[in-house]
């Protein structure tokens, strides 16, 4: 088998892929879960962003909020300037949070694991003071509001029950999770997964490291503009929480708790981690924090592994 042929071979559907996708087709049956699913495809799209530095790239990130953040803010200021339209907010995000990660991906690739810690949660630190001082911009610490978003596609108006939001951020989700499957089953993909495995060999070898990693991580970044943008816009406000240190935090565990390195670790840890929190949050208002809080510590000390060994196990009888 040459390359060509593994390369299509690892790029084919398989039938659990198909069936993730399905149920979530099957979710719109679910009219009065519209608005807690809206939250789920956005935070999952953030995921995905998110594994694609950490899961593929291998490199660490507590500031990933950045790049969330600066998409929610260029897409709520348009929209409060008047430019309203979804798919222009998007891609105004999408470029501002991708030019982002460029210039700050070059600080990110000095130095070790630890260094990287430090460089994303500084970036993330800095422009939330700097949204917090322009409150003629950005509305400081009572939020952007007064934003007007227009209906899509110049038809749809978004509602208070969520129909156009989901099926908005849903579509957005599916067409953005393709591109990045692609990529990653291409030979640039395996290159990057290369460079996390070994990273001296994989230069050795004529790679461009540094070239694949500032890639990678300028992609991830415009996948957290976009989904800050959709936050920002089936809500119609921002505050500076989308640039606080839990938002990197809660992305992060998100992403622990489905899996990293295979795209839907950060699709299924999101479902998993908003309706625990929405589960919790009814049950004990006051300390559902600290239930998640335990969920996550059993986790690590049981392992994820064993925890999702019996799915895994059962999917193994039904290929039987």
């Amino acid at each position: 088998m040459n390359a060509h042929e593994s390369l299509a071979r690892l790029g084919r559907w398989q039938w659990p892929e198909v069936a993730i996708w399905a149920a979530a087709a099957s979710s719109f049956l679910l009219p009065d879960q519209y608005l807690l699913l809206n939250e789920v495809a956005i935070l999952g799209l953030f995921a995905l962003s998110l594994d694609l530095v950490l899961g593929y790239g291998g490199i660490i990130s507590l500031g990933h909020a950045a790049f969330f953040g600066t998409g929610a803010y260029v897409a709520g200021i348009l929209a409060k300037s008047g430019y309203g339209d979804p798919l222009l907010g998007l891609a105004a995000a999408a470029a501002a949070a991708t030019i982002l990660g460029f210039l700050t991906s070059f600080l990110v690739l000095r130095g070790s694991d630890l260094t990287r810690l430090m460089v994303t949660l500084s970036v993330s630190l800095v422009l939330f003071e700097v949204a917090n001082r322009l409150p003629a911009l950005t509305g400081g610490a009572d939020g952007l509001q007064g934003m007007t978003v227009a209906p899509l596609l110049g038809r749809f108006e978004f509602d208070i029950f969520g129909t156009v939001s989901y099926a908005y951020s849903v579509t957005v989700l599916f067409a953005l999770f393709l591109i990045a499957r692609r990529v990653m089953h291409s030979p640039f993909g395996l290159s990057v997964r290369a460079v996390k495995g070994n990273p001296l060999r994989t230069a050795a070898i004529g790679i461009p490291v540094n070239a694949r990693l500032v890639a990678i991580y300028t992609m991830a970044a415009a996948y957290a503009g976009i989904a800050g943008a959709l936050l920002a816009q089936t809500t119609q406000f921002v505050s500076l929480d989308v640039l606080a240190f839990h938002r990197s935090a809660d992305v992060m565990l998100t992403l622990v708790l489905g899996g990293t390195g295979y795209l839907y670790g950060g699709l299924i840890g999101a479902l998993l981690f908003r309706f625990a929190q929405s589960a919790l949050s009814d049950l004990t208002p006051e300390y559902w924090q600290f239930w998640i809080g335990l969920l996550f510590v059993a986790l690590v000390v049981i392992g994820r592994d064993r925890v999702f060994a019996w799915p895994q196990a059962l999917l193994r009888s039904l290929r039987r």
